[in-house]
């Protein structure tokens, strides 16, 4: 296996089109095909499915999670070995313009809280160009394993393989409402009968936080559901009385909305599950995230 054959690989299930792949590496589409059917020849396996958008077997992503190993300690060797005075110029002639990629995921409202303050010391640093990616933090650990991601910040406590771990904190989650919404919903309180009625909240359809809560105190309840699938946007939601929703703390500094009952808060653990490997840029954007975790409370017995 040659590292241009495995980069192919990478680029082609990234980008999900052979065109897309071979744009962002400068060749032909042609000559992706030929690099993939190489690598293919060499493993004795079909590594991706040709159709629009391209999948990956069960092989390739056995051999992508490697592959994105290999890539990423291959790109920081080039990038140690040129140095800060003989790497590319970008268009505009600017000097150490090229950055080492790491891809991370986390979940919406970290992104939205506390972890902006990771990923402006990551760019400010000036050697990591950090890709973002979101998804629920029950999924994110998923993403390790699939190699798409390097760094993940997940609630599942238990170690994904070839990965640490190290917990960062708590988000605390309280169900909440504007004061119209309340006094309109819950003139009694938020009774199982006023909670099989009111509109609720809700992220998208991964969302478990309000179904929780419902589940133990109206477990029979079907009420109204608006999906707003935007951390900010869905806080600015309940403010606006379209519903009652779990709100983290991060979110509602000022106490302005309602608590529904204090019994119903919700702690979500977080932990920070990155690749082993000696990797200084995989080193810098973890040490600069557990440092933003620390406006976290921590983890509660």
């Amino acid at each position: 296996m040659e590292l241009d054959q495995l980069r192919a690989l990478a680029a082609v299930v990234d980008h999900e089109t052979f065109d897309a792949a071979a744009s962002e590496l400068r060749l032909t589409p042609s000559a992706v095909s030929q690099r993939i059917k190489a690598l293919e020849r060499s493993v004795g396996s079909v590594l991706v499915r040709r159709l629009k958008p391209v999948r990956p077997t069960p092989a390739g992503e056995q051999l992508l999670r490697s592959a994105r190993q290999l890539l990423l300690l291959a790109d920081e060797a080039v990038l140690a070995l040129r140095g800060p005075d003989t790497a590319a110029e970008d268009d505009g002639g600017r000097p150490g313009a090229e950055r080492l990629r790491v891809p991370i995921v986390a979940n919406a409202d970290s992104i939205a809280t506390w972890l902006p303050a990771a990923y402006r010391e990551i760019a400010l640093g000036g050697r990591v160009a950090l890709e973002l990616l979101r998804d629920d933090e029950h999924s994110t650990a998923d993403l390790l394993r699939s190699g798409d991601a390097v760094g993940a910040i997940t609630a599942d406590p238990r170690p994904v393989q070839g990965c640490t771990i190290r917990p960062l904190g708590t988000m605390v989650y309280r169900a909440k409402a504007s004061r119209e919404f309340a006094d309109r919903w819950f003139p009694g309180g938020p009774t199982p009968e006023a909670l099989a009625v009111a509109p609720v909240m809700q992220y998208d359809r991964k969302d478990t936080h309000q179904l929780a809560i419902l589940a133990l105190v109206a477990p029979d309840a079907t009420p109204p559901q608006h999906f707003i699938p935007d951390s900010v946007q869905f806080v600015e939601s309940v403010h606006a009385g379209l519903g009652w929703g779990m709100v983290p703390d991060q979110q509602d500094p000022e106490d302005s909305l309602v608590e529904l009952d204090p019994a119903w808060s919700e702690d979500l653990r977080l932990y920070w599950q990155a690749w082993t490997l000696e990797s200084p840029g995989l080193t810098e954007v973890t040490n600069a995230v557990v440092r933003a975790a620390q406006t976290l409370p921590p983890h509660r017995t």
